[in-house]
């Protein structure tokens, strides 16, 4: 009987790891689920400090170190190229298996060809051959939403702020991912 006891624990021990490496999202939902609800947090103990109309220093520092946390912590699940686990699990990068010469890879799009000669600066238009790119996800890169009528889109490893309608290039961060 203690075998069987000590072979269940055993195989216990060993399978665990391997189960919740099955489930490669799972941990960054759950980081994600997490920082949703301090942001809630912070936001309701906000609301109650200015509900009596007087925030006293202890609130104040209270409402300040939530509120740095709250910074860490979404600055932590943004995307890093010198962390691998920023990037692994998500959907859009798949496709990736490494740099190959003469190509660059836009994130849920696969590999394409580099358009030689080309620089990427505000004013200029973006080649249509980009303009299908889009970024999913612009809060993921560390970017600032778009304003109405633009989109993030990625081109040639950099990622740029076009006009919708014409292309025009409004913001450029070169090397972006």
């Amino acid at each position: 009987m203690k075998r069987i006891l000590y072979a269940a624990v055993a195989l216990a021990t060993v399978a665990a790891p391997v189960t919740s490496a099955a489930q490669p999202g799972h941990e960054r939902r759950e980081d994600r689920r997490e920082l949703r609800e301090d942001r809630r947090e912070l936001k309701e103990d906000r609301r109650d400090a200015r509900r009596d109309g007087v925030i006293t220093s202890r609130e104040r520092r209270e409402l300040e170190r939530d509120r740095r946390e709250v910074r860490e912590s979404r600055r932590e699940l943004r995307y890093d190229r010198r962390r691998a686990e920023t990037w692994r699990d998500r959907s859009e990068w798949r496709g990736y298996r490494g740099v190959r010469p003469g190509y660059w890879y836009a994130p849920g799009y696969g590999y394409h060809p580099v358009v030689r000669g080309y620089t990427w600066r505000r004013g200029a238009y973006v080649p249509r051959a980009y303009r299908s790119y889009y970024v999913q996800d612009p809060y993921y890169y560390g970017l600032r939403a778009p304003p109405p009528g633009h989109r993030w889109v990625y081109a040639d490893g950099n990622l740029v702020l076009m006009a919708l309608a014409t292309g025009l290039i409004a913001d450029v961060l070169l090397n972006g991912y």
